[in-house]
């Protein structure tokens, strides 16, 4: 569904993307895992095309992406949905205009059928009765849940999560991605899940990407990075503070 070929990046002096290659498969749940501040946001930027690479290209669904013009562009993001690290709520709208929203700006839906995708969309990651609450209202994990709601409302064929699960407990987090999983089956989207959760998201994922100096370090299955032998992988997983990987 998405492929990244020799990509490269850099913020002034600061190489971040250094000739990176990545095959995400369709109707699959892709995990991007890495250490921190090596880019893995800056990566999932690229696939929607937020950001353009310094050089490399960036198809979806076969079509490059790369240099195309804001009408072509909006066209290829019309497939994804994204959500947030900070959910990015309207924090003067109420749950339902929240949620409606992308509706009502991108569909000539009537009000009724508005509300009734609202509620379903809702309903299906577990809120009910909350229509009328503002963002401040809600704890950090139904923020999450509306923020997906709201992802899924244009039904797309990709949904990109930018470190979905951060500032939730371990066991909110753990709903959180059974929620994730449990959709992705359901509506059967390509899932980007850029995320500093290991080993917990393996559980939910279909495929494991490790970003680290630039590249893919390793791309496989939960079984497999599990068990492979590369120790900057090994380091990252465990948590050990010996080894290649640098923890300040």
């Amino acid at each position: 569904m998405i492929e990244l070929i020799r990509l490269k990046k850099s913020f002034g002096k600061q190489l971040v993307l250094n000739d990176l290659n990545l095959k995400i498969p369709a109707g699959k749940i892709t995990a991007v895992i890495g250490p921190s501040g090596e880019g893995k946001s800056v990566l999932l930027k690229h696939m929607i095309g937020l950001l353009k690479p310094d050089n490399g290209k960036v198809l979806v669904d076969g079509e490059d992406i790369t240099w195309m013009g804001r009408r072509q562009l909006n066209r290829i993001r019309e497939r994804f949905g994204m959500l947030f690290q900070g959910v990015a709520l309207f924090d003067s709208m109420t749950v339902f205009e929240n949620v409606a929203f992308p509706l009502e700006e991108k569909t000539r839906l009537s009000r009724d059928e508005i509300r009734e995708r609202v509620h379903d969309a809702l309903e299906h990651v577990g809120l009910k009765n909350v229509d009328d609450k503002y963002p401040d209202q809600l704890s950090g994990g139904m923020k999450k849940r509306v923020g997906l709601a709201r992802a899924l409302l244009l039904k797309p064929d990709i949904i990109l999560f930018d470190e979905p699960t951060t500032g939730l407990d371990p066991i909110i987090c753990n709903a959180m991605h059974r929620l994730i999983k449990e959709t992705q089956e359901r509506f059967g989207f390509t899932a980007v899940i850029v995320t500093h959760e290991v080993p917990s998201i393996f559980e939910i994922c279909d495929y494991v990407a490790m970003l680290y100096q630039g590249r893919i370090q390793m791309r496989g299955t939960p079984a497999e990075i599990r068990e492979t032998e590369d120790p900057v992988l090994r380091q990252f997983i465990t948590g050990d503070l010996e080894g290649p990987l640098q923890f300040v």
